[in-house]
């Protein structure tokens, strides 16, 4: 994703070109006007020149190089196996142009692909290079679908990749079973991330646990706050255990 300047004066929405980038020749997909608003939203723009529509015979390039993926994918396979290289091959990208193939793979250890790369290179005649991968940026590339039956947000309108924590899960009340809290790749989901800026906005305000709190009924000590209905439960001091709005508190001091 970045800003490309065209060929031609203009190319409507939607339009599929070709672009010329920093790594050679790729396809791509007209998505707006580039201007100061739409750019805040890129953290590294591309940059390069947009050089025309794709052809009918661009068509048959790019049906060419999916199947060069292919092959290319179980090619590396192959002789990773051969050389003993302990790594998990992810996916294939061979550039429009055929300038290089990019293979990315996911590993635990540092691996030495000096001669891999030479294999490789001697295979498909091209420019190689190996770029190693998260486990979310596998899900990135490869899942398809939520739990919650959408596409998942990491391949469909994520930017980047934000933390996410336990702590999180535990602010909003999730389950903490890693079954249930986890994404497609295996990992905290990126939507406990999306509504933890509500949880913080309206926590900022509500007494701690903890705190002595002062009250139409009485005074009291908070035991749990429910966050995003802003109310605490309240232990008085006659030993009632109530649950009350945020709005009720008149006064509160520390321990």
């Amino acid at each position: 994703m970045g800003e490309f300047d065209p060929v031609q004066s203009t190319y409507a929405k939607g339009s599929k070109v070709i672009l010329e980038t920093p790594r050679g020749l790729e396809t791509g997909e007209i998505l707006c006007e580039s201007n100061e608003e739409t750019l805040k939203w890129i953290l590294e723009p591309t940059t390069g020149k947009i050089i025309r529509e794709i052809t009918p015979q661009d068509s048959l390039k790019i049906e060419q190089n999916k199947k060069l993926e292919a092959k290319a994918l179980e090619t590396c396979a192959r002789f990773s196996a051969k050389r003993g290289l302990q790594l998990a091959m992810v996916d294939v990208e061979a550039l429009f142009g055929s300038e290089r193939i990019i293979f990315y793979y996911l590993s635990e250890i540092r691996i030495d692909f000096r001669e891999l790369v030479k294999d490789l290179a001697r295979e498909f005649q091209t420019r190689i290079e190996m770029r190693q991968i998260g486990i979310r940026d596998e899900a990135k590339l490869l899942a398809d679908f939520g739990d919650c039956g959408k596409p998942v947000c990491c391949n469909s309108h994520m930017i980047e990749m934000p933390p996410v924590s336990m702590k999180m899960a535990r602010m909003q009340k999730a389950t903490l079973d890693p079954a249930k809290i986890s994404g497609r790749c295996g990992r905290l989901k990126c939507c406990l991330r999306f509504e933890q800026d509500v949880y913080d906005d309206h926590q900022i305000d509500l007494p701690e646990p903890g705190s002595l709190i002062t009250t139409q009924k009485g005074k009291g000590r908070v035991l749990a706050q429910e966050i995003l209905s802003r109310r605490l439960l309240v232990e008085f001091e006659d030993g009632r255990k109530i649950s009350i709005l945020h709005s009720e508190v008149l006064d509160v001091s520390s321990n």
